[in-house]
This record gives structure tokens, sequence and C-alpha cells, in this order.
């Protein structure tokens, strides 16, 4: 089921790959991840003040490497660098869905930002993971 959710996925956005792609503001990954940090701004503006060091400034973090990891790999050299900092922004973004899951428990924010940032995290955490497995095949054993 997910497969077949992620071939549908592929044709619709026509997943790119590093070669293809001059400069990382072309890929859609990173363009709907900056839809993600700017709408966790949005969110965060909402939560209270004691958390403008605690809860707030960690999905913001999470929220702004995503697309940061997506540029830097797409500034390095090899398709196996691309794909370890493709790596870092899954990671960021698996992290960025849990903070989000405890600012719910929490009930800090609003939930319809909360549910627009979540949808949001799901769209990019699925392009990234498309981008990984098309770019799987290219990778050599040097670029492990």
């Amino acid at each position: 089921m997910v497969s077949d959710q992620i071939v549908a996925w592929k044709a619709e956005y026509k997943v790119e790959s590093k070669v293809a792609a001059r400069s990382f503001r072309e890929l859609v990954v990173w363009q709907r991840s900056i839809e993600l940090a700017t709408a966790v701004y949005r969110l965060t503006r909402g939560f209270p003040k004691e958390e403008i060091y605690g809860l707030a400034s960690q999905i913001r973090r999470s929220a702004v490497s995503v697309p940061s990891n997506i540029a830097e790999g797409q500034g390095r050299l090899s398709t196996g660098e691309f794909r370890q900092f493709l790596g870092f922004a899954r990671g960021s973004n698996f992290e960025l869905q849990t903070q989000l899951e405890i600012a719910r428990a929490l009930k800090m924010g609003d939930s319809k930002l909360i549910d627009e940032a979540e949808g949001l995290s799901h769209e990019v955490g699925k392009m990234i993971h498309a981008i990984l497995e098309k770019t799987s095949n290219r990778t050599t054993v040097a670029d492990h």
C-alpha cells in the first residue's frame, strides 16, 4: 500500500535527481520544506511565552534543519553526499513530527496550524523517501 502511494506520488511530483537540478531552489522538496518551516513559525507564534526557549525553539530548529540539509546536500559533489544530507533532513523531519505530537498533547498552538504543519511534514517526508529510493541505485561502494 505504501509503495503504491510512493509510485503515485512519484508520478505526480516528478521526482527530481541531484543531476537534474542545477540549484537547490529548483528542488520541489526544498520548496515544500520552506513552506513547512514557515508554517511551523506561524504555529509557534501562538505558543506560551515561557516556551520561547523550550519546545517552540526546538520545533523551529527541527523545521529549519529540513530545507537547510536539503540545500547543503544539493551543494555537495557526489550523489552519496546528497543522500547523506537527505538522511539528515529526514531525521530532522521525524524529530519535527515527534515535537508536533508533543505540542498537540500539551494543547500548545492552534490545532489547525498543527494539522497544516503535520501535513506538510508528511508530504516532505514522502518526497525525501522517494528521492532516496530513486538515487539508491546510483550510489557506488565509494559513495556509502
